[in-house]
């Protein structure tokens, strides 16, 4: 089932009613989605069988590529013992900590590509509800990394925000929507080697909000170097964040 904006031509109402409708016709459309998961199977993204009300099957939950206890202590990167990676002592990041559920690999992979770059939005309640799951939730807000204008309106929506609202939706933990700005039209990451992408963001975020002494949980599809996560961090703590933790569904292994 799936619902898109619904076009109401010929009406011409007031501000005041035309937002008293909006509010109605919202609860409308997710009562009858909660009726539909409490009265229909719900089936697996992945193969297709009954998921019990989840979006994936328990066989297929498990097969995910699951990151191991044994990981750097600040970014997440899966390391042979205990404690903080040499990247992270050498050089410690302007994030504090980051926490992920999975591996940047197959099928999440796949999973978050077919997100970002096929519109599949129902997919951002199962990356969301999987991170919402692995996060410790003690911070007192969540940022969804933002997306410079030109690419929002080139790919319609931000990703990141998508399954951050699951997270907030399941956490309890307040969405701080239009705290930030992305400022700067940057080249995408992936297409940099990556000791060119920290010098990409660099001033790209602006933040609009007062967070002092505020925990901040910034959300976000992938972490592959850092780069973009690190240069939010340096403008949320200028906005007087006490800390920011990255909580993002998959990292990526360094080459």
């Amino acid at each position: 089932m799936r619902f898109g904006n619904i076009p109401l031509p010929g009406i011409r109402e007031s501000s005041a009613r035309a937002g008293s409708l909006s509010i109605s016709l919202a609860g409308f459309l997710n009562g009858c989605l909660r009726f539909a998961r409490a009265h229909w199977p719900q089936a697996c993204v992945l193969c297709g069988a009954e998921a019990a009300g989840s979006t994936l099957c328990a066989p297929c939950a498990a097969d995910l590529p699951w990151l191991p206890r044994s990981r750097c202590a600040i970014c997440a990167l899966p390391i042979a013992s205990g404690g903080v990676c040499g990247a992270c002592s050498t050089r410690p990041p302007a994030f504090d900590r980051v926490e992920a559920p999975f591996a940047y690999s197959f099928p999440v992979a796949g999973l978050i590509h077919a997100l970002k770059y096929s519109g599949r939005l129902a997919l951002a309640r199962t990356l969301g509800e999987a991170l919402a799951q692995a996060v410790s939730g003690d911070v007192d807000a969540i940022v969804p990394m933002p997306l410079a204008r030109g690419r929002l309106a080139e790919r319609g929506f931000n990703q990141a925000l998508e399954i951050a609202r699951v997270v907030a939706a399941h956490t309890g933990i307040p969405l701080l929507r239009d705290a930030v700005r992305k400022v700067v039209e940057t080249p995408p990451q992936t297409a940099l080697p990556w000791k060119a992408r920290a010098r990409n963001v660099r001033r790209a975020f602006a933040c609009d909000a007062d967070l002092s002494g505020m925990r901040i949980a910034v959300v976000d599809d992938v972490l592959t170097t850092g780069a973009t996560l690190g240069e939010l961090a340096r403008t949320l703590k200028a906005a007087g964040a006490a800390s920011v933790t990255g909580w993002v569904v998959a990292r990526t292994p360094r080459a």
